[in-house]
């Protein structure tokens, strides 16, 4: 039998939206081949979490996570198609690994790239086109690495995107397509807020030698 490299799973990961083990198990049935593969899982039901993603998710949670401390605290909505696969515990993990994941990217403000608004690209390309080491550049290559940049910029804001905490291995994204693969359903991550605390409040700046200084003048 072939050695299953973990580049061919990913591959046949990316094209189906299978689980991890079922596209070993696949694979394995069809000796490496990623086409044969894809016939068994679809021989299977194991469809892909795209064919998924048209259908209604109106049921979910609504998920919570408090950092150790009680300085950080993520609220977050995730959405599937019925009450039943709410309840499964498998569901419920994946929304608390999701609140996690928030708490931990304190970078991150969206859900996907495709919900970052219009003048923030256009915000963030004013600022790439702006850089000194891009001014001697040809203006075609000066675009091409623009582009580049804001893509990658464009990637830190979402939280799709990120490699999940749990196994860098794989993104946020792939997690979700890997639960919708074992549960079957439409599973979409809605909405999410995270709260810092002290966050948006002016403190006070204080000396704290000069405080000390005026208590023992004082006594």
């Amino acid at each position: 039998m072939a050695e299953i490299s973990a580049k061919t799973v990913k591959e046949l990961r990316d094209k189906t939206g299978a689980g991890m083990m079922d596209c070993k198990k696949a694979l394995k049935e069809s000796n490496g081949d990623v086409t044969k593969a894809t016939e068994w899982l679809r021989q299977k039901g194991i469809t892909s979490a795209e064919k998924k993603s048209g259908r209604v998710a109106a049921e979910g949670i609504v998920g919570s996570y408090i950092h150790t401390g009680g300085r950080v605290g993520v609220l977050v909505e995730v959405n599937c198609e019925t009450d039943f696969v709410a309840r499964r515990e498998e569901f419920q993990e994946l929304v608390k690994n999701i609140a996690m994941q928030v708490a931990a990217c304190p970078n991150v403000e969206y859900v996907k790239v495709e919900d970052i608004p219009a003048e923030i690209t256009e915000k963030e390309k004013e600022i790439e086109m702006g850089r000194d080491d891009l001014g001697k550049k040809p203006d075609n290559i000066k675009e091409k690495i623009v582009q580049g940049r804001i893509e990658k910029r464009l990637k830190e804001l979402s939280l799709m995107d990120q490699p999940y905490i749990r196994d860098q291995s794989i993104s946020v994204d792939e997690l979700v397509k890997n639960t919708v693969a074992q549960l079957g359903e439409n599973i979409q991550v809605r909405r999410f807020t995270r709260y810092v605390l002290g966050e948006g409040i002016e403190k006070e700046e204080s000396n704290f030698a000069d405080e000390v200084a005026a208590q023992m003048g004082g006594n």
